[in-house]
């Protein structure tokens, strides 16, 4: 029997039902939430124990149970509102690989009643720097690595997997919780859906990196809202909304947990659902194709681009991945030809194209099940516990399939960035969020993204904000002018390039800029391609470099 999204949607939604949908105030707006969604994080976190010995986490030999992460999560909760001093609303900072410990470091810090910073492990030591400092974090939880790159930073730090000497005052968490036996408890602490719980950190056109401000709403609401897009996606293939699969998930997370992809979108729907999530140390399709035969993964979650690796892997067909139900990419765009690549790999198989960002605490908009190969071109439709609007100049709605700025409001939607009132203003009005991209949305309800407003080019998922990258090369005295653009990439879907406009009389070679950038800015920011020029960047008359035809100049198109 094949069902209407109408209707797919009207009985998951039934009273009664696990998606069943209620009304909340939020920032002063009545906003439609997950009636049965937890109300904070430590809610989540002991509803988690009823899994028990069932394997939360798997990192290559490593096994964490349910059980096993409460009890040392709880652990190091009470060590921080202990001998650290950690009370309601301080900020911890988190600095680390994908380790069973970042996990562990996380669920401690919010059931402390703390608020959660996670830096971004590929940060070099002045952006991490400057992350600490903006957040305020008087606590440090990093790997060995990451630990002594920070080791003079002025704050406490807790190390794990140190793999070489520890910084001098640092404690070890591996001593700091030992191996609690025993009952174990939480922290007294009183939280409610509105106190902060999160601050991930993004970049705007300016380059200077902001921090979105999220509360346990937000984190409780977001295993519902993944929860829902599973089974909208499955009901609209089988046409029952009431079957479930009856197959365990085991996702294989091919992005870091320091991104809301991996940590609201897999770690804490799996935390929710009783799933199990294999960790990667970094991303390699040959390894990954390797977990998935041995784990009989069903789901992988990434971008475009780690799911085009993995199928243009040669090694692909030699390796049982029978178990492999879907796949999970969003952050970048999604090229129609990749789901013809999937399609021929993984026949029957049912990969799904989501749109989310920061600011919505991960997904918010999908696409997956039938429509997908249907409209391979669009995000699909929001949940239902999310709104969008297309707006034109001066805000007005626009009609169906015209073009404008989408945005969002509900649940899952942050309510402003950390210490900058500006910027909440700017991005936050009446509720709505302004997401920076120019979308569409037709008289279905399907949303297609057209371009960015915001300045940024998408390198494999990850944000360069071309600002940033811009004002690290005016650092160099031998650069005068600078415009970074992004370059088309089959696999990453783009790369970052840079027009430079040298001093008078200055002679500079790519590898001069590469090895200058170096410790400037994280690696994958660095330009990959480079063109020189004499001449003046072409700029309108408000002084801004007109891109596009800088674009058609250097690409020629």
């Amino acid at each position: 029997m094949t069902l209407t999204h109408d209707e797919v949607e009207a009985r998951l939604t039934a009273p009664g039902r696990l998606f069943e949908m209620t009304e909340a105030e939020a920032g002063g707006h009545r906003i439609r939430t997950w009636k049965n969604a937890p109300a904070h994080f430590r809610a989540l976190l002991t509803a988690s124990r009823r899994h028990g010995e069932r394997v939360f986490l798997r990192y290559e030999d490593e096994r964490v149970t349910f059980e096993d992460h409460f009890r040392r999560a709880a652990a190091l909760a009470g060590r921080l509102a202990g001998e650290y001093g950690v009370a309601k609303g301080d900020r911890v900072a988190i600095a680390m690989r994908n380790y069973p410990e970042w996990v562990v470091a996380f669920s401690a810090v919010l059931a402390a009643g703390a608020v959660a910073v996670p830096l971004n492990a590929w940060w070099t030591r002045r952006e991490l720097a400057f992350g600490l400092a903006d957040s305020g974090a008087a606590v440090l939880i990093a790997d060995g690595e990451r630990a002594r790159l920070m080791a003079d930073a002025g704050v406490r730090i807790i190390v794990t997997r140190p793999g070489g000497s520890v910084p001098p005052g640092a404690a070890v968490l591996a001593d700091l919780i030992g191996e609690p036996t025993g009952e174990v408890t939480l922290p007294e602490v009183d939280l409610t859906p509105d106190d902060p719980a999160t601050i991930f950190y993004t970049s705007g056109t300016t380059g200077r990196p902001k921090g979105a401000l999220g509360t346990h709403r937000n984190v409780g609401q977001a295993p519902l809202t993944v929860g829902y897009s599973l089974s909208r996606g499955a009901a609209m293939r089988r046409g029952d909304p009431g079957r479930a699969s009856g197959r365990r998930r085991v996702t294989l997370l091919a992005v870091p947990l320091f991104h809301v992809t991996g940590c609201f979108g897999s770690m804490l729907s799996a935390m929710f659902g009783g799933a199990t999530i294999v960790l990667m140390y970094k991303w390699d399709a040959g390894q990954a194709l390797r977990l998935i035969e041995r784990e009989r993964v069903t789901g992988v979650t990434g971008t475009p681009t780690n799911a085009w690796q993995l199928m243009a892997h040669p090694g692909f067909g030699d390796h049982d991945v029978a178990s492999l139900g879907t796949l999970f990419y969003g952050g970048a765009p999604a090229p129609p030809s990749l789901l013809a690549r999937i399609r021929d790999r993984l026949p029957g198989r049912a990969p799904s194209n989501v749109y989310g960002m920061t600011e919505t605490s991960a997904l918010i908009i999908d696409n997956s099940g039938g429509a997908y190969p249907d409209r391979p071109d669009s995000v699909g439709r929001p949940v239902p516990v999310v709104d969008v609007r297309v707006t034109g100049p001066g805000g007005a709605k626009a009609r169906p399939g015209e073009v404008g700025e989408l945005c969002v409001r509900g649940a899952p939607v942050v309510g402003g960035y950390w210490n900058r009132p500006e910027a909440t203003a700017e991005s936050f009005a009446g509720g709505w969020f302004r997401t920076g991209d120019l979308a569409r949305v037709d008289e279905d309800g399907l949303v297609f993204i057209v371009d960015r407003v915001k300045d940024m080019v998408i390198r494999g998922g990850e944000n360069v904000y071309c600002a940033e990258v811009e004002a690290a090369l005016f650092e160099h005295p031998a650069v005068r002018d600078a415009a970074v653009i992004g370059v088309p990439h089959d696999e990453l879907g783009e790369e970052v390039g840079a027009v430079i406009h040298t001093t008078p009389g200055a002679a500079l070679a790519p590898g001069d800029l590469t090895g200058f950038l170096k410790g400037r800015i994280a690696p994958f920011k660095i330009p990959a391609h480079y063109w020189f020029r004499q001449g003046e960047l072409p700029r309108n008359p408000g002084g801004k470099i007109v891109k596009d035809l800088l674009r058609r100049e250097v690409l020629g198109s």
